[in-house]
C-alpha cells in the first residue's frame, strides 16, 4: 500500500507558513504527526526493497565518530575513555569504555527538530508540524514525555528500512563531464543534474526512496591536501541546489529521507530568494525539509566504500537500514546505516 498525498503544488495552506509545507498531512486519529516523510515507508515499500539484496554484501555508511578533527564552533571532538575492570572492584578482569560526543560531530540524521524557525524573544520558534521545543521538552527522562519530532520516535516504528538510491555525483561528473570539481569549490547540483546522473547510473526513483549523495567531502577530509585546506578559507562547499525547484521534486517523488557525506546536504552558501548569498541562517533546504515537509536529512555519512561497490556490481540501489540512538528527545543521532546487496 502506497500513500496517497497532495503533490507539492496541491499541498493546502498552513496559516502562518509559506505555501508548500507538509504539516498535518499524515496526521492520524487527531494526533500531530512526528515522523514526517518516514511515512513512505510502508510495509509494501519496505518488503520491495527487501528484494534489492541479491549478493549477500553489507557496507558500513558511518564515518569514525573522530573522523574530524575541526569541528564547528560549540561542537566538542569525541572523548573516548577506556575503563580497567580489575577483580578487586568488579569481581572479574576486563575493560568498559566511555564515549562523549556531539551527535553532529560525524555521521548523523538531524531529526525534525534540528532546524527551528521564527523564534521571537516572547516564544520559542517551530520545528516541523508547528512543534516547539525547548531545553526542558527536549531533556525528558522517556519518549513518551516528549512532544517534539525527535529521533527516538523513530523506534516505535522500528528505525528506518528503505531502498537506498545513490547518485555518486563526484564519480559522474570526473568520469563524464571533464569539468575541474571540488567539493569545496561549491557546486550547486540541481535536479537535472541529479536525474542525468540517475540515468548514467541506470537507476530509477521509486516512491519512498532514501536519496544519498555523494560530493566527496568526507574522502577529502581523510587526508586533506594543502589546497584542500586553501579552499576552506572560501566557505564554500559542494552540494544540492538550495532553491524550491528540489523541495517540490523530492516531494512529488515521495523520497523518505536524504543524506549526504558532507556538513551539509545542500550547497554552501545559501542563496537567498533575491539571489543575493545568504548566511547558515538562510539555508533552504534546511528550512524546507526538516521544517516544512518533516523530511530527515542525514549528513557526513561516509560514502567512498558505497561509491566503490555500486561501481563494482553495476547498481546503484539497495536495502538500506539504519537504527539510530534511542534515548528520549534525541535532536540527532549517529545514524548506524547499513547498505546490503
Amino acid at each position: 500500500m502506497t500513500l496517497s498525498v497532495p503533490n507539492f503544488d496541491d499541498l493546502p495552506p498552513v496559516e502562518g507558513q509559506p505555501k508548500g509545507f507538509a504539516w498535518g498531512i499524515f496526521d492520524k486519529d487527531g494526533k500531530k504527526d512526528v515522523l514526517g516523510t518516514l511515512n513512505f515507508l510502508t510495509p509494501d515499500v519496505v518488503k520491495a526493497a527487501a528484494t534489492e539484496v541479491k549478493d549477500g554484501i553489507s557496507v558500513s555508511l558511518n564515518w569514525p565518530l573522530n573522523g574530524l578533527k575541526f569541528p564547528l564552533p560549540n561542537r566538542n571532538l569525541t572523548s573516548h575513555t577506556a575503563h580497567q575492570l580489575t577483580p578487586g572492584n568488579m569481581g572479574v578482569d576486563g575493560w568498559d569504555d566511555e564515549l562523549t560526543f556531539n551527535t553532529q560531530i560525524s555521521s548523523q540524521w538531524d531529526s525534525l527538530c534540528h532546524f527551528v524557525h521564527g523564534t521571537t524573544d516572547s516564544e520559542p520558534g517551530t520545528t516541523y508540524n508547528g512543534f516547539r521545543p525547548t531545553k526542558e521538552t527536549l531533556e525528558v527522562a522517556f519518549s513518551h514525555e516528549s512532544p517534539n519530532p525527535t529521533i527516538d520516535h523513530w523506534h516505535a516504528r522500528g528505525g528506518v528500512v528503505g531502498r537506498g538510491v545513490l547518485i555518486d555525483y563526484k564519480r559522474w561528473v570526473e568520469e563524464t563531464t571533464g569539468v575541474k570539481y571540488h567539493t569545496l569549490d561549491g557546486h550547486r547540483i540541481t535536479i537535472a543534474e541529479i536525474e542525468e546522473v540517475a540515468k548514467y547510473q541506470n537507476v530509477e526513483f521509486k516512491e519512498g526512496d532514501i536519496l544519498i549523495v555523494r560530493t566527496g567531502y568526507t574522502d577529502m577530509l581523510a587526508a586533506p591536501t594543502p589546497e584542500d585546506f586553501g579552499k576552506f578559507q572560501a566557505q564554500t562547499l559542494s552540494g544540492v541546489h538550495g532553491v524550491e525547484e528540489t523541495v517540490r521534486w523530492v516531494w512529488n517523488k515521495r523520497i523518505s529521507a536524504v543524506a549526504g557525506d558532507a556538513h551539509a546536504f545542500e550547497a554552501l552558501p545559501p542563496v537567498k530568494a533575491d539571489g543575493n548569498v545568504g548566511t547558515v541562517a538562510d539555508l533552504y533546504l534546511h528550512r524546507w525539509f526538516l521544517n516544512g515537509l518533516g523530511m530527515p536529512i542525514g549528513e557526513l555519512w561516509d560514502l567512498n566504500a558505497l561509491g566503490e561497490q555500486c561501481k563494482k556490481l553495476g547498481r546503484y540501489s539497495f536495502l538500506l537500514t539504519s537504527a539510530p540512538l534511542n534515548h528520549p528527545g534525541l535532536v540527532a543521532s549517529p545514524p548506524n546505516a547499513l547498505a546490503i546487496f
